[in-house]
């Protein structure tokens, strides 16, 4: 059998996202020590990300070719919206964060927030699908492994579970069928730009995530 587009972009993308699921962010999250100042960071950088993440799902809309892929993204774009926000207003409130205290255009947030933007504004739908599975697909995988863990912060416990829920891991998976419905029509060069873009975002990622620790000091040796 041949192998699928999302099976090539996994093994040819597998260095760079085991780097980004074996994260010190991930880590600590598994080992129940992500300091608190740390969290409240990423969730400010990760709230403003979702913002334009709405935008990335948006042009995925309107290049979509079938109204089953519409009505899909419109789901994504209603949780978006509805319920990850919510999230975030709500963690907020509870933690007293002032995102505007924050500064969200520090580069490695401002590349990964207006680079992912760029694949969705300047490439064709399925440069969004990679891209987007780029980032959910190794979401659901760390959080699938950490929500068997202890985390005492409750909060912390329910973006964890989010990202590990049937609703989020369908959404991955629906990403990784489209890649595979559309691979079997794509030259070699197509397969290997998409891959290509799986693994930009990838980076970007690690960028991102390196940001939370900016003012942290070093970690002791464990």
């Amino acid at each position: 059998m041949s192998e699928t587009l999302s099976e090539q972009i996994l093994r040819e993308n597998r260095d760079v996202l085991e780097a980004m699921v074996a994260h010190r962010f991930v880590e600590d999250i598994k080992q129940d020590r992500l300091p608190e100042d740390v969290f409240a960071r990423y969730l400010v950088f990760e709230g403003a990300f979702v913002d334009t993440a709405i935008s990335i799902f948006a042009y995925a809309a309107a290049r979509a070719q079938t109204i089953a892929q519409k009505r899909w993204l419109i789901g994504v774009l209603d949780a978006l919206a509805n319920q990850q926000i919510a999230y975030f207003e709500k963690t907020f409130a509870a933690r007293g964060i002032d995102p505007s205290a924050y500064d969200t255009d520090i580069p490695q947030v401002a590349a990964f927030r207006q680079g992912m933007l760029s694949i969705a504004r300047d490439g064709g739908y399925l440069d969004t699908v990679a891209a987007m599975f780029a980032a959910e697909w190794m979401y659901w995988t760390w959080c699938r492994q950490a929500s068997g863990r202890t985390i005492s912060d409750s909060l912390l416990k329910e973006w964890v579970d989010l990202h590990a829920h049937e609703d989020f891991a369908a959404q991955a998976l629906w990403l990784k069928a489209e890649l595979d419905a559309a691979g079997p029509h794509l030259e070699h060069a197509e397969r290997a730009r998409l891959s290509a873009v799986f693994g930009h975002a990838q980076q970007l990622e690690i960028a991102f995530h390196d940001a939370a620790y900016l003012d942290a000091p070093e970690p002791a040796d464990r």
